[in-house]
């Protein structure tokens, strides 16, 4: 069967099932009238209750605006529903947490913050996907002190999933990441965010490349969160397009296009290269040319191949564990926890296993734990 098959049949991947029994006229009281108005009146008081008496403490809103969906770009709310539904499973089955897609007919960024800070109130989190940049930066930035945690799976999913792989792969060829240049093609919601925890982590050499070229500090026709990475990477001002960029590179992170990379520019990195073809569903290169062509180990975002690196492996276990604590906001801290959690998932890394599988469930716990303490430990470096 089809997926078009599939979803035809089931119409939709998702169905609200009661926690609770309603067979008898005390269950109906219980759950609805009369007794829910006192339910309603304890939480009046104090209005942070909610989290102790409703669905609250697990509920997710998937939202997006159907700007950039998948590979497909801006094909609209009801189109991006499809993918809302299977994001919400995935936050079910893989992390146990409630979601809820929310698909809207806007791409206005001022009617999204708004829309999304009004329906806050019924959420423990917010789960942003699928909006294109720079549009999702500055929605994910205005709604940062909402209450409750405001986190861009595309941006920061992305770049969890991506850290933790290359920490597992450069200890497979024995690199230092201090000393390593890394080649990163696509400057959009997920390349930005990639590069900044790069630079985060003390990356030896980065250089960004967008539809136009290599970014250096001086180009013009920037956005600002480009013009951002460029004061602080790229200090050679190198110029030119990814071609440029892969000679004598370490690493490469694609979030770009498909079969822009050729195995000759592969030929032109370092020894022992690592290779992350990310585009979907056609990867940059595809990684039986990359293989052929020097590289050492090589990933890709597909689940057909080896080394799926998927942030599937991220967002179940980073909003379970903000959840757990009532997090107000995913710090960097929780980010790097999570990057540690995911890596260390994977005891021996060798060049065909940098990540755990996307389907393993052990992750999201282990995730949750992780990302859980670094908030409380935040909460007691405030406190001191």
């Amino acid at each position: 069967m089809d997926s078009l098959s599939y979803h035809k049949k089931n119409k939709g991947k998702l169905a609200v099932i009661s926690k609770v029994s309603l067979k008898t006229r005390e269950d109906l009281s219980l759950a609805y009238t009369p007794g829910v108005s006192e339910v309603s009146k304890y939480v009046a008081e104090d209005p942070r209750r909610a989290w102790d008496v409703t669905g609250k403490s697990n509920a997710v809103a998937v939202v997006t605006d159907g700007s950039a969906v998948l590979g497909l770009g801006n094909i609209g709310a009801e189109a991006a529903l499809p993918v809302m539904e299977g994001k919400a499973i995935l936050f079910k089955e893989l992390g146990g947490v409630d979601a809820y897609p929310i698909v809207v007919r806007t791409q206005d960024n001022d009617t999204m913050i708004n829309l999304v800070k009004n329906i806050s109130p019924g959420f423990g989190g917010i789960n942003l996907e699928d909006i294109a940049a720079p549009n999702c930066f500055v929605i994910e930035e205005a709604l940062q002190g909402i209450g409750i945690p405001v986190f861009h799976d595309d941006q920061w999913g992305t770049a969890i999933v991506v850290m933790a792989a290359l920490q597992n792969a450069l200890t497979v060829v024995n690199k230092d990441f201090t000393k390593i240049k890394v080649a990163v093609s696509g400057a959009g919601a997920a390349g930005i965010s990639i590069a900044k925890l790069l630079l985060r982590r003390g990356v030896g050499d980065l250089i960004l490349v967008d539809s136009k070229g290599i970014i250096y500090d001086g180009r013009e026709g920037m956005n600002e969160y480009k013009r951002e990475i460029a004061d602080v990477s790229n200090f050679n001002k190198l110029t030119g397009t990814i071609e440029d960029a892969l000679v004598g590179a370490d690493v490469f992170i694609g979030v770009s296009k498909g079969g822009i990379v050729t195995g000759k520019m592969i030929e032109s990195m370092s020894t022992d290269s690592i290779v992350f073809a990310m585009a979907n569903p056609e990867p940059e290169i595809m990684p039986d040319e990359a293989k052929a062509a020097g590289a050492k180990i090589v990933g890709t975002g597909r689940s057909d191949f080896g080394n799926q690196i998927n942030n599937v492996l991220v967002f179940p276990g980073i909003f379970k564990g903000a959840l757990s604590v009532r997090a107000t906001t995913i710090t960097m801290d929780m980010k790097l926890a999570a990057v540690e959690a995911i890596a260390g998932c994977v005891e021996n890394p060798t060049a065909e296993r940098i990540v755990p599988d996307a389907l393993d469930r052990s992750v999201a716990d282990k995730v949750s734990v992780a990302v859980a303490d670094a908030w409380i430990a935040g909460l007691s470096k405030q406190e001191k």
